[in-house]
């Protein structure tokens, strides 16, 4: 656990009771402060319950006399919005109070460091990812790496354990955060050590009142701390300027931009993958060379961008090309992103459920040659038709959920069949399927019609491929 520094005899709320916000609360405790609680679910009221909080309906609350009399800060768990599409009443309240509102990772950022750092001969980094897809993985693989290497490393944030929750690091200890733009847009700290941009897709654009406050939120990373390094992915608009505003100039090597299809030779510092080929340079030379064609759990170009991002964040740590080679090769990848299930009869049946809107699907349809796509759920603006041009390897989709028919009409020419359940999807490509063909779960649609998130839908998926004869 890492105590919150500098709430000591404090009274502070804390809006939110699941993994992070209990993680929270009790870092709060164990920092010195009194704690009240509130969850609009039962379900969490009942964990802090259990645990002893003080549990307070600050929505009810509608004045200092009522509820937040000697409340001196407020902490609100990531996934509660603040500001867009309309604030939480709770939040608001605070607002209107004018007491501070953060979140775990602004309370990480400014508790991290201790005087024992001072007696360390090599102290602790934090690395923090974010970007719109391949955070999970990046971050998992530069944690990969970092265990292969015999580092010390803990993995938090929004994959793994809470922030709060880790044990503080000592000599050498290397923390390697995933961050979502939620956690990044209200956090009052963000000082990491090296932080890493992958890209850009429109996501979440309601809770940031559209894509500039979406890439904004992603930005505080770089504008609020000032990293060390800055990894910056310059496949969009948005990192080729993210670049430029961090560095001093072509040649500046604190930052680092990779790319996933473009050759980046002309700058102090820059990983880039071609035709499945990472290539790393630094002031003009080729400094190493890697065949990822062969890393089985990293496959496709969005991976291979992955795979540019880690170098990129694991070399600025000192370690050699070699290692880091070897633990590419070594990575199994994650459950639901580009996950490999199962080889039936020359037939490979790839799980990316996290494949949740259509950049993250496109991605996936263009890592495959011959597909039977099972798509569909609950669809977001705009249905499937940014897909079009990416449908070409698909052999027939296997449409299901309640956006199956809505697909359905945007498919045009592509053969397609309107499954609904995942089941009927499972079997019917199996049955359909040849070798040398593989069966892809990319949904390019949210979950939540038919499975409480894509790791349900995920793991139905493998159920069902795993009961096939």
């Amino acid at each position: 656990m890492i105590p919150v520094q500098g709430v000591e005899g404090r009274t502070i709320a804390v809006l939110g009771l699941g993994r992070s916000g209990l993680a929270t609360a009790r870092a709060l405790v164990a920092g010195g402060a009194s704690v009240v609680v509130w969850d609009d679910g039962q379900e969490g009221r009942d964990r802090a319950t259990a645990e002893g909080y003080d549990l307070r309906d600050l929505t009810r609350a509608n004045g200092p006399s009522a509820g937040w009399t000697g409340i001196d800060m407020l902490v609100v768990s990531p996934g509660i919005p603040h500001l867009y599409p309309a604030p939480h009443p709770v939040i608001a309240r605070a607002m209107a109070l004018g007491l501070p509102v953060d979140n775990d990772i602004g309370l990480f950022f400014r508790s991290l460091a201790t005087r024992d750092w001072e007696m360390l001969d090599n102290p602790p980094r934090v690395i923090a990812v974010t970007g719109s897809n391949g955070k999970s993985t990046t971050t998992a693989l530069i944690h990969h790496i970092l265990e292969v290497a015999g580092r010390p490393v803990q993995m938090a944030g929004n994959i793994g354990r809470g922030v709060l929750d880790i044990d503080p690091p000592g000599e050498g200890g290397v923390v390697v955060l995933e961050l979502s733009s939620y956690q990044t847009d209200l956090a009052r700290a963000l000082t990491p050590d090296i932080a890493v941009f992958t890209n850009l897709s429109p996501d979440h654009l309601d809770r940031h009142g559209g894509m500039g406050g979406y890439f904004a939120a992603k930005r505080r990373l770089f504008a609020e701390g000032g990293p060390d390094r800055a990894v910056i992915g310059v496949d969009e608009p948005e990192g080729v300027f993210l670049a430029n505003q961090t560095g001093q100039g072509p040649l500046d090597d604190r930052v680092i931009r990779i790319s996933s299809g473009q050759k980046l030779d002309g700058f102090g510092w820059s990983v880039f993958a071609r035709k499945g080929h990472l290539a790393e340079w630094r002031k003009g030379r080729q400094m190493a060379s890697v065949d990822l064609r062969g890393v089985a759990g990293l496959p496709g170009a969005h991976n291979h961008q992955n795979a540019c991002a880690a170098w990129a964040a694991t070399r600025s740590l000192g370690l050699s090309p070699k290692l880091i080679e070897g633990a590419l090769h070594s990575f199994a990848g994650l459950p639901h992103r580009s996950q490999m299930l199962r080889d039936r009869a020359g037939v490979r049946f790839i799980n990316d459920s996290k494949a949740t809107n259509t950049d993250s699907a496109a991605k996936a349809l263009q890592a495959f040659p011959r597909i039977r796509w099972i798509a569909g759920g609950l669809g977001k603006e705009g249905g499937i038709a940014a897909l079009a041009p990416h449908l070409g390897s698909v052999s027939k989709a296997y449409l299901i959920g309640h956006s199956a028919r809505d697909f359905a009409v945007q498919m045009g020419t592509i053969p397609h069949e309107i499954c609904e359940t995942m089941e009927r999807a499972v079997t019917r490509a199996a049955e359909e399927a040849e070798a040398g063909e593989v069966v892809l779960l990319a949904p390019a649609a949210a979950s939540f019609d038919q499975y409480a998130n894509f790791e349900k839908r995920g793991e139905d998926f493998a159920r069902l491929v795993a009961a096939l004869p």
